[in-house]
């Protein structure tokens, strides 16, 4: 049940807010109550008439049924009481209650309500108010001695009543007004700032797209593909197909520490590192990986680093050199169904200055198949709270080995997330790479 559209807004002006000192407890005002003589025809008209939301409507252990509507705006309740006829609250039915709703235009809602068959005791009607300042020990100040003038708003003021002739003021202060005002300026403010946040994450999102490869250099032996799906709008995996001549390709799969903009920020720090260091390094992958290093670890804060599997694939020779910087070890899945793991063969890049790599080497038969992926692979959980895990991505490639990259790449992908099928919590990144015969390779 939802407040009027349109309407002015209004509340009880009974709410309390917290109090400034937060050393003191938090105390409002819940609830105020109404003597009515029908519980449900009330209701009809505070939720239809008024456009009041129903806050609870329970039936208590002693049978009472106990009913609480609220105004559009503020946290405090009207519970509507059906007394027995007979009873001192009964005769209260019917006369001024001490409640007063506040609106920010209260000829608005004399109007809106009007139409709706809501009695008025008067028209609206203009006073003046004015604000006594109080000493501190609560005794009125003498405003001419301190020089200062006692600050008078406007109000307006009206009763109206409900179908038992109950009344309750509806009342509006300058002050109040302002207070509205300055909160609906703020929540615009607050809007405006969101959607200018989304729209440059979609286009940071645009820009990381087009760090990803564009181009697949094309191979006489070897098809390959390559996939990355963010748990965000922009992350920290980083994947990539580097054209290195004489018919070698650079295969590269890197995960940043951090998450978000912070890890899209370092990701595009490594590839535009690695990009260019292998125009001047081409042929000596230890040189290569020691100046991304180096240009990572001085440009980057000292908590910064990243994973990183760099490989060179030699399409004449078939053969694959290898640099695992501290990532999860790459799986090659031998034509026999044989698994071998590529491990690490030296530490993380960007967190030290004086750092060295090792190189490993292997030959690709055709159908020998490798798999490098990233701890969203891994590491996504299923409901009973385990892990995807090594073993079920080996079992996965040795199910699905027969297709061509691309496809072998969704099947993986889709039995991740159908083993979990939750809100992705980390980006999900993988490369995978077939050795085949000439003119196997998928278009």
């Amino acid at each position: 049940m939802a407040a009027m559209s349109g309407s002015p807004s209004f509340g009880l002006a009974a709410e309390s807010v917290l109090p400034r000192d937060r050393n003191n407890a938090y105390l409002g005002v819940y609830a105020v109550s109404v003597f009515v003589r029908d519980q449900e025809r009330s209701l009809r008209f505070y939720v239809d008439q008024l456009g009041f939301s129903l806050a609870f409507d329970v039936r208590l252990q002693t049978g009472e049924r106990w009913v609480g509507v609220s105004p559009p705006h503020g946290t405090a309740v009207l519970t509507l009481v059906s007394p027995e006829p007979d009873s001192d609250e009964y005769k209260l039915i019917g006369q001024p209650t001490p409640v007063a709703f506040v609106s920010e235009d209260v000829v608005a809602t004399y109007t809106e309500w009007r139409k709706r068959g809501v009695r008025f005791r008067h028209v609206p009607r203009l006073r003046r108010v004015k604000y006594q300042q109080l000493a501190g020990d609560g005794t009125e100040k003498n405003s001419l001695l301190l020089g200062k003038q006692s600050p008078i708003w406007g109000g307006v003021f009206t009763r109206f009543e409900d179908i038992d002739r109950n009344s309750f003021a509806l009342v509006s202060f300058d002050e109040m007004t302002q207070a509205v005002e300055a909160q609906r300026r703020a929540a615009a403010e607050k809007l405006e700032s969101e959607r200018r946040t989304a729209h440059e994450m979609e286009i940071a999102k645009r820009v990381q797209a087009r760090l990803f490869p564009q181009t697949f250099p094309r191979l006489r032996t070897l098809d390959y593909a390559g996939v990355c799906l963010q748990a965000r709008q922009v992350g920290g995996d980083y994947y990539d197909f580097l054209n290195l001549g004489n018919q070698r390709l650079g295969i590269v799969l890197g995960d940043i520490s951090g998450k978000g903009i912070a890890g899209a920020l370092l990701m595009a720090n490594l590839q535009a590192n690695l990009r260019s260091q292998c125009i001047v390094c081409l042929d000596d992958p230890e040189r290569l990986l020691r100046s991304v290093n180096q240009l990572f670890y001085d440009n980057t804060a000292d908590s910064s680093y990243a994973t990183l599997f760099f490989a060179e694939y030699d399409d004449q020779a078939q053969r694959l050199r290898y640099a695992n910087c501290g990532h999860l070890s790459g799986l090659l899945l031998r034509d026999n169904d044989a698994v071998e793991r590529l491990d690490s063969t030296c530490t993380v890049l960007g967190l030290f200055r004086e750092w060295n790599c090792s190189i490993g080497e292997c030959s690709l038969l055709c159908g020998d198949a490798i798999a490098l992926y990233t701890d969203g692979v891994t590491e996504s959980f299923n409901a009973a709270g385990e892990e995807f895990g090594e073993q079920r991505l080996t079992e996965a490639l040795r199910r699905h080995r027969e297709l061509c990259p691309r496809d072998l790449l969704a099947a993986i992908v889709d039995e991740v997330r159908q083993f979990s099928p939750a809100e992705q919590y980390d980006d999900i990144t993988l490369i995978v790479a077939k050795c085949v015969r000439e003119g196997d390779r998928s278009p």
